[in-house]
């Protein structure tokens, strides 16, 4: 047995120069990252980083661990390659909006599918940072940016319905100001057994500033914010007094205290639940109406595509004749040449 070390957040903090925009929302999920791994309980030459292209992409030269800087789009299809042919690895795949929902959307849907046993972290600032601030497959409908001057025409992706529509088992979301929060939503990713997709609303201070603040706002977060936990009441609000009941079946705000509301009628968030209708609800919830929901949503378990090739692996291995390279090159039809 191979004792797992002891970390601190600065044995996975790399010796590069972080070299995004002073203010960006990415500094404060790689703070997040370095500090969950330190608690996660893997040794360090057990994770692996691997990203697409994007701002965000940059994230493996940050990590003192081992990492791999892909192309546009093919994050997915290199974590999946790398998880499958090394079960133990601990694989944190990192891509952008852009990366993930428009050149890599199918290598993205598919590993959802599948449910390899990876780690995706999703930075969503809703705009292309990189290359200089073209609207993205989630950019607001009717967004003027460099490509769309005069408004986008484009109804914008939301992550997770994508997520859910793909088969997906484990969702989360997080803001990137909320440390402590993203430190619990990463360790519960990484103990998930599957594709977990955290997506991380994050500020581009230079294309697209200020585009979530009406969440992340200190005097307005406690009311625009419902931070769920499971097994407890789904509340929010400055007062705490806000919560959400079934009206038919759509979701409605509530406030307890009011025409007869009591904490007992507000919903309890049940993450665990393998049917996908109310995690879907809570995902779509958004401003004015209603409070955007944080944390784990949706947390099933499933068999994992890795397993399964392994299984499979054993079980052909089990079985089959041919137990050499010796064994197959004299396998079948053969001759001698002189």
């Amino acid at each position: 047995m191979v004792e797992t070390k002891q970390y601190t957040p600065q044995d996975f903090k790399s010796d590069q120069e972080v070299r995004w925009c002073a203010g960006c929302g990415d500094s404060a999920i790689l703070s997040a990252v370095h500090k969950a791994m330190a608690e996660l309980g893997h040794n360090k030459e057990d994770y692996a980083v691997i990203s697409g292209i994007g701002c965000s992409s940059r994230f493996p030269y940050y990590m003192n661990t081992y990492g791999f800087h892909g192309i546009h789009g093919r994050a997915g299809a290199i974590s999946s390659g790398a998880k499958t042919a090394n079960p133990k690895l601990s694989v944190w795949q990192i891509t952008g909006d852009g990366d993930a929902l428009a050149i890599g959307g199918n290598h993205f849907i598919h590993e959802i599918r599948r449910n390899v046993d990876l780690n995706v972290l999703l930075f969503n600032n809703q705009i292309y940072g990189l290359t200089k601030g073209q609207y993205s497959p989630t950019s607001k409908f009717g967004q003027k940016t460099k490509t769309s001057p005069f408004g986008t025409v484009e109804v914008p992706f939301n992550s997770g319905e994508l997520v859910i529509g793909a088969k997906g088992k484990f969702f989360a979301r997080g803001v990137d100001n909320n440390v402590k929060l993203n430190v619990d939503i990463f360790k519960e990713a990484d103990g998930h057994r599957g594709t977990s997709v955290v997506e991380l609303y994050q500020n581009c201070v230079i294309f697209n500033n200020g585009v979530f603040a009406a969440i992340t706002d200190r005097e307005t977060k406690d009311d625009n914010q419902l931070i769920l936990e499971h097994g407890k009441p789904m509340i929010f609000g400055k007062e705490n007094n806000k919560g959400l009941v079934l009206d038919g079946f759509k979701l409605k705000v509530v406030t307890i205290g009011e025409n007869g509301v009591k904490e007992s009628d507000i919903l309890v968030h049940d993450k665990y639940e393998e049917d996908p209708t109310l995690h879907l609800a809570l995902i779509n919830m958004a401003l004015p109406n209603f409070p955007v929901a944080l944390g784990v949503i949706r947390a099933v378990k499933a068999h994992t595509y890795d397993e399964r090739v392994e299984d499979q692996i054993k079980q052909v291995q089990a079985t089959a004749k041919i137990k050499s390279v010796d064994d197959l090159l004299n396998s079948g039809s053969t001759w001698m040449v002189e």
